[in-house]
């Protein structure tokens, strides 16, 4: 009996990541060069690659590139070359970019990698103007694609957008909404705000690339409730990051989104509880009293205390196993699927 074919192993997430940014790359930045030449300069900031003068900016963060990689992933996955998932990768890019242009000047947020935000570097009108060129661009260039799913490609990418922007209309309604009573966001409502602002567009990341790979629905359909569930697990760790996450890492000041008075998973499920530290904190909460400097460290503290950090760190473990077991029950090609499950990992990787 001949033995089993060897199987390459599997390459390290990092490294998963730079292939596909190398891959994708090019038509990016041909993408981003077919805007008009302010917009397309206010894009390049954004994307880490030039300063304000539009000079190449070394010191600039162009982003882990999760997303683009699940684009091409997705491809390969279903038996594709990944260059078929590159017009589904830039799109997402462009997307999230435009997305990320657009939070910021929502939720004031001067800082963005480190760097002074769009809206804070070229004024919140031309901000919103890059934006709107970003998200025009991505439509067009999965529109423009060649190939037989461009079709079907669009039509993803449509809802992935209606998705997107429904989860950030609730978001914004969350900040209105009271700490408890009938009208209380609790964890649940959240958890579905979740998986539309931050999971549609993993999701949909991913469902792009098996799309234009030719995969059946199926298929398609399973990768993308996969990519939610992990953008679920990502979320989780994006609220833990925004309380305790170093300043020097995440960007952003200490204690970030309770500051602004977010009501994020943490917050939600401490204030959920019965003990005394969910006691203190619904009153602190309730008290309408500017939570900065000793009062945001107190409010930190007693949402640790009342279970907050360790149910979201549940949260984000439970959404990444049941995204990486949608991997498993899904046919998919052996390396691409292995490099799928090893960037899923990576999301709980980060420094949380």
């Amino acid at each position: 009996m001949p033995p089993s074919p060897v199987r390459p192993p599997v390459r390290s997430a990092t490294d998963v990541l730079e292939r596909c940014r190398e891959l994708v790359r090019p038509a990016l930045v041909e993408a981003v060069g077919r805007l008009h030449p302010w917009t397309g300069e206010m894009a390049a900031y954004a994307l880490g690659w030039a300063d304000t003068a539009g000079n190449p900016d070394p010191g600039g963060s162009e982003g882990k590139g999760v997303r683009q990689a699940l684009a091409v992933l997705g491809a390969e996955a279903v038996g594709a070359d990944g260059s078929d998932g590159v017009p589904g990768a830039v799109a997402v890019e462009l997307v999230h970019t435009f997305s990320l242009l657009h939070d910021d000047i929502m939720d004031a947020d001067a800082l963005r990698r480190q760097r002074p935000a769009v809206w804070k570097a070229y004024g919140t009108g031309p901000a919103v103007l890059a934006g709107d060129a970003l998200f025009a661009q991505a439509v067009a260039t999965l529109a423009e694609a060649r190939g037989r799913y461009t079709a079907a490609a669009v039509r993803c990418l449509a809802r992935t957008l209606g998705a997107l922007v429904a989860g950030q209309a609730e978001d914004l309604r969350f900040e209105d909404r009271p700490w408890h009573g009938p009208d209380a966001v609790g964890p649940d409502r959240y958890r579905l705000m979740a998986e539309q602002k931050t999971g549609a567009l993993l999701g949909g990341a991913i469902a792009l690339g098996a799309v234009l790979g030719g995969a059946p629905d199926r298929t398609v359909n399973a990768l993308e409730r996969a990519g939610r569930h992990l953008g679920l697990a990502f979320q989780a760790v994006d609220d833990i990051l925004g309380i305790w996450g170093d300043p020097e890492v995440t960007g952003k000041p200490v204690h970030a989104d309770l500051r602004q008075g977010k009501k994020t998973y943490p917050v939600l499920t401490a204030l959920a509880g019965e003990g005394r530290a969910a006691r203190e904190l619904a009153v602190l909460l309730d008290s309408g009293r500017r939570i900065d400097g000793e009062t945001a460290e107190r409010v930190a503290r007693l949402v640790e205390e009342a279970g907050g950090r360790t149910a979201t760190r549940e949260e984000a473990r439970r959404h990444l196993d049941t995204a990486r077991r949608a991997l498993r029950e899904t046919p998919l090609t052996g390396a691409a699927a292995d490099e799928l499950d090893a960037l899923f990992a990576y999301v709980l990787d980060r420094t949380w």
